[in-house]
C-alpha cells in the first residue's frame, strides 16, 4: 500500500515538474527571442543610419559598394525610392525586382513616412525568412528608404542556444527539488498508509485500535481526531451492547414473569373451578363437605386477591407511578406499629415478638411504604418460624442511614438461594410457600420500595439457625443531606 501511494505521489510531482519545465521553456524562449530581436532591431537601425550617411556621398549607391556595406553589416541591404522603385540591392538585380511600395512591406511604408519600420517575413525574392528594418533616406534629389534584412535563421540558432542553456539550468535546479519531493512523498505515503490501515481496522469493527502518529503536523491532528472518533465509537458500541444485553435480560424477565404469573394463577383458578363445579353437581347440599369446599374456594380467592394486589403494587413501583410522601418519622414508632399489627397472628402461632429499638433515631420515609416493607418481612418470618420461636424487630444507626432488621429463629435459607432471594416468584421451598399462601412477590416488593428511599436490602441466614433481613432508610431529607 505504501509503495502504490509513493508511486502516485512521485508521478504527480514529476508531472508538475515537467509542466513547470515546459512553461519555463515556453516563456523563457519567447522572452529571449523577443529580447534578441529588439536588440537586433536597435543594432540594425544604427547600421542603417550609418549606411544612409555613407550612401548620400558621391558614388555611395554603387552596387559594389552596397555589397561591401552588406558584408560589413552582416545582412542584406536594399535602397528603395519613395515611389517603390528599387535603386540597388546587395543580393539581387534591382532592375528585375518588383515595386516595393506595397502593403506586404510595412517596414518600407513606415520609412517612407519618416519613421523606423520593422517586420518579420519570408523574402519573396530569396524565399528566406528575414528580419527587415527600414529607415528614411534622403539622397538630395530624391527621398526613399534604406532597408537592412537579417536572416532569422541566425536569430533561431542564438535562441536555441539560449533555450538549451535555460533548460539545462532549470533541469539541474529541479533535481534537488525532485529528491526533496521524493523524501516528502515517502513520508506522506507512510502516514497515508498508516491512516488507511487504521481505517480498515475501524471498518472491521476493531474500535480498540489506535494510531500512533505524533507531532504537530496535520497528520498528527488527523490521527488524534480519528483516535477520538474510535474511542467514541467504542464507547457507543459498548453502550449498545450493554443496552442489548439489558434488553435481552428484560425480555427474559418478561417471559419468566408471564410464565410465573400464568403458573401462579392456574393453580388457584383450577382449584376454584374444580370445587365450584363439584358444589354445583350436588356437593352444595352435602353437609359433610360443602363448607370445607367453600373454605377451599375462599382460600384460593384470597390467594388470587393477594397475588393481584402484589402484581399491581410491583407494577406501579417499576413504572415509577408509586406516589410516596416523605416525612420525618421516629424509627422506633414505625417498629412498634408493625409489631402491634402482626402480634395477633404471632400469638396465634405461639411465636414470641421482641423489639430492639434504636436510640431516638429519625428516618426520612413514606410511612405506608415502610409499613408494607416491615409487614412483608414479618409475614415471611411468621410463616417460616415454628411454634415457640422468636421474631426480633430492631434498628441501629449506620452512617447517614438507619438499618432496620427482622430476625427469626426459623428453618433458615441455604447459601445457594441467598443471591436470588429478592427475585420475583423465587421461592426456596416452592411447595411449602404455596401451601402457606405466599405469592413469591413479597421480597421483590421490599427491595423496590427500599430502593425508592435510596436504601438497600440484604439477608444473613444459616440453615436451622434462622434468618435476618436488613434494610436501610435515610436519617434526614436527602436534599438537605446532599447540600
Amino acid at each position: 500500500m505504501t509503495g502504490r501511494i509513493f508511486v502516485k505521489l512521485i508521478a504527480g510531482v514529476l508531472f508538475l515538474l515537467l509542466l513547470a519545465l515546459v512553461t519555463v521553456d515556453y516563456f523563457a524562449t519567447k522572452v529571449a527571442r523577443d529580447s534578441y530581436i529588439q536588440n537586433l532591431q536597435s543594432q540594425l537601425a544604427g547600421k542603417a543610419r550609418i549606411l544612409g550617411l555613407a550612401a548620400a556621398q558621391p558614388g555611395g549607391l554603387d552596387p559594389a559598394r552596397i555589397r561591401d556595406f552588406a558584408r560589413a553589416a552582416g545582412g542584406r541591404i536594399t535602397v528603395v525610392r519613395g515611389d517603390g522603385t528599387v535603386i540597388v540591392d546587395s543580393e539581387a538585380n534591382a532592375a528585375e525586382m518588383e515595386n516595393h511600395r506595397t502593403p506586404t512591406r510595412p517596414e518600407l511604408l513606415a520609412a517612407f513616412g519618416g519613421q523606423v519600420g520593422s517586420n518579420q517575413r519570408t523574402s519573396a525574392t530569396l524565399g528566406v525568412s528575414f528580419l527587415y528594418l527600414a529607415v528614411p533616406f534622403d539622397a538630395g534629389t530624391w527621398q526613399g528608404a534604406i532597408r537592412i534584412a537579417e536572416p532569422l535563421s541566425e536569430i533561431d540558432v542564438a535562441t536555441r542556444q539560449i533555450r538549451w542553456r535555460i533548460l539545462a539550468g532549470t533541469t539541474a535546479s529541479f533535481l534537488p527539488a525532485f529528491f526533496i519531493a521524493a523524501l516528502l512523498a515517502r513520508w506522506i505515503s507512510r502516514r497515508f498508509a498508516a491512516i488507511m490501515t487504521y481505517a480498515g481496522e475501524l471498518s472491521r469493527g476493531n474500535f480498540r485500535a489506535r494510531l500512533s502518529l505524533s507531532g504537530a503536523s496535520e497528520f498528527a491532528q488527523l490521527s488524534q481526531t480519528l483516535n477520538e472518533t474510535a474511542a467514541k465509537l467504542e464507547q457507543t458500541v459498548q453502550q449498545l451492547e450493554a443496552e442489548h444485553a439489558e434488553l435481552e435480560k428484560v425480555e427474559r424477565i418478561r417471559k419468566d414473569f408471564v410464565i410465573n404469573v400464568s403458573h401462579e394463577l392456574r393453580t388457584p383458578l383450577a382449584s376454584i373451578q374444580g370445587y365450584t363445579e363439584t358444589l354445583i353437581d350436588g356437593a352444595l347440599h352435602d353437609p359433610d363437605h360443602n363448607m370445607r369446599f367453600l373454605g377451599i374456594i375462599r382460600h384460593n380467592a384470597e390467594r388470587l386477591a393477594r397475588l393481584t394486589a402484589d402484581l399491581l403494587t410491583l407494577s406501579r413501583i417499576e413504572q415509577k407511578r408509586q406516589d410516596l410522601e416523605f416525612e420525618s418519622h421516629p424509627v422506633n414508632a414505625l417498629l412498634q406499629e408493625a409489631v402491634d399489627v402482626i402480634r395477633p397472628i404471632a400469638e396465634k402461632k405461639s411465636i414470641h415478638l421482641a423489639t430492639e429499638p434504636a436510640p431516638d433515631a429519625l428516618v426520612w420515609c413514606d410511612v405506608e411504604a415502610v409499613s408494607q416493607v416491615l409487614s412483608n418481612l414479618l409475614d415471611n418470618a411468621i410463616k417460616y418460624t415454628p411454634s415457640g420461636g422468636t421474631i426480633t424487630v430492631g434498628a441501629h444507626p449506620a452512617d447517614r442511614f438507619v438499618e432496620l432488621y427482622v430476625r427469626d429463629t426459623g428453618a433458615g435459607i441455604p447459601a445457594e438461594d441467598l443471591p436470588r432471594l429478592f427475585e420475583r416468584f423465587y421461592r426456596v421451598d416452592k411447595a411449602r410457600s404455596r401451601e402457606l399462601g405466599g405469592t413469591g412477590l413479597g421480597l421483590s416488593i421490599v427491595k423496590h420500595l427500599v430502593a425508592l428511599h435510596g436504601g438497600s436490602v440484604r439477608v444473613e441466614s444459616r440453615v436451622n439457625e434462622g434468618s435476618t433481613f436488613f434494610f436501610t432508610l435515610p436519617q434526614l431529607n436527602p436534599e438537605f443531606t446532599a447540600s
